[in-house]
């Protein structure tokens, strides 16, 4: 390759024709150097390949490294190769997200599979030079492939390679080499110092919700009135609901929780009061109030298990539609259309509904909001590992209440409250409704949501 006014040109010794590439050249290179194409510097030696397999290998002793597209996989008793070759990975992952070195030496007797390429320096080239460029650039213009990334001889033999002067090769390999440790020691200190900005964001983004729901977040303001005040207008409301028949008249056996003259909480349910200061996991502001869940809901109910079908037309959520990154409808399968008509109303999901996981290790516990706008297919309903919990959203935001029920007061001892064997822990609906929860006034919920809001988007900048 020549360069000609400042622009590149590349001749082709078979056919004679001369071509520009400037559109192919990254950068400029001083002078003395030459951009050449890796087939015309390397010897290829992948026909001396041979594969083995797992079952082959499992009969041969350990005794000579067996390369494949990553490095040394196992040993064998015997080797194809005594000479220091270069390797380049021919497929696989790494090829894109270069987890770890495409390109190494390898030195010795060993044996190489057909994933990884076998080459050969011609004279004037510094194997570890080659290396050091091939791991330095990025291969995705010459991968193919996606499912299975493939970077055949074809491709890689059109790489272009920047070669300067052997001595020159040799300085910046042994420059490399003395800075080598300096890198790894740097590597290890960004990756402490990943660990470590991922673990202070998450106990911050938990103090702050804890800060939230103590009521210490944001300062209280007498105009928005009080919980209690915001519990007669519920109460108002369900009764409403009652008369129309849309709740049931047991939706009125609301408790009342109160701090008694003796300073210990107390709950009253129709004419029977009782000591639950041991429910109380912290103190909160006057204008709060204790309630139970089921007392600000309109309906709280385990979802049913679903007649599956390939139909993609009514999508069930599931518990690996629901995580703490937010609602998915991608991970959803979908019930027989057929079998809607077995659902009554109240179990087609709304807007705000909370989905919480209600089964199993590792996933109960788990809770997400469901919406609309995310879904669609317009109706969806939640299978049997889901509780639905639907708010009487004018009154309590479900914001709010995620906020709550992703914090650490609820999570730490979420399998505490679960009934059942240590593999198959299960949140009752029952457990459900008699959650205790702190209630600030609407107003203050509605600045609770911001101003979590406002600090969750200035932790992930």
């Amino acid at each position: 390759m020549v360069s000609v006014l400042s622009s590149y040109y590349e001749k082709f010794l078979a056919t004679g024709e001369v071509k520009c590439i400037d559109e192919e050249i990254p950068f400029e290179i001083p002078q003395g150097w030459e951009w050449c194409r890796f087939g015309s510097l390397m010897i290829n030696r992948d026909s001396e390949r041979i594969p083995l397999s797992v079952a082959q290998r499992q009969t041969l002793k350990k005794v000579y490294d067996y390369y494949g597209a990553s490095g040394v996989i196992d040993k064998v008793d015997k080797y194809l190769f005594d000479k220091d070759l270069l390797l380049i990975g021919e497929d696989g992952a790494n090829l894109i997200n270069r987890s770890t070195p495409i390109a190494f030496i390898a030195k010795g007797k060993y044996w190489v599979n057909n994933h990884a390429h076998v080459l050969d320096v011609c004279g004037g080239l510094n194997l570890a030079y080659i290396a050091l460029f091939i791991n330095a650039i990025s291969l995705v213009n010459y991968v193919t492939g996606t499912a299975q990334p493939k970077m055949n001889q074809e491709k890689m033999n059109s790489i272009l390679v920047t070669v300067p002067p052997i001595s020159e090769q040799a300085r910046i390999v042994n420059q490399i080499e003395s800075l080598q440790p300096l890198i790894i020691r740097y590597d290890k200190a960004q990756s402490e110092l990943n660990i470590l900005n991922t673990s202070v964001k998450e106990q911050l983004k938990k103090s702050i919700l804890q800060e939230a729901i103590q009521g210490h977040l944001v300062p209280q303001i007498v105009e928005e009135g009080t919980a209690e005040e915001l519990l007669a207008e519920i109460r108002k409301e369900k009764k409403r609901l009652v008369n129309e028949g849309k709740l049931k008249k047991s939706a009125l056996n609301d408790s009342i929780i109160f701090k008694g003259d003796d300073n210990k909480y107390w709950e009253k349910i129709g004419k029977e009061v009782c000591c639950i200061d041991d429910e109380m996991p912290f103190e909160i502001p006057e204008t709060w109030a204790w309630v139970r869940l089921n007392d600000i809901c309109s309906y709280i109910q385990r979802g049913k298990s679903p007649k599956y079908s390939l139909i993609r037309k009514y999508p069930v959520i599931a518990q690996k539609c629901n995580q703490w990154s937010g609602f998915s409808i991608d991970k959803a399968q979908f019930i027989e259309p057929s079998t809607l008509m077995s659902y009554s109303e109240e179990r087609l999901l709304q807007d705000g509904d909370l989905m919480w996981n209600s089964t199993g290790l590792g996933t109960l516990g788990r809770m997400a909001i469901y919406r609309s706008s995310l879904n669609p297919y317009g109706i969806a309903v939640a299978d049997s590992h889901v509780t639905v919990i639907r708010a009487l959203k004018q009154f309590v935001l479900p914001k709010y209440l995620y906020y709550y029920f992703s914090s650490n007061t609820v999570q730490s001892v979420i399998e505490d409250k679960a009934d059942g064997s240590t593999k198959q822990k299960e949140l009752s609906t029952a457990t459900i409704k008699s959650y205790i929860l702190p209630l600030p006034p609407f107003a203050e919920q509605q600045r609770i949501v911001a101003k979590v809001e406002e600090l969750a988007s200035i932790m992930s900048r």
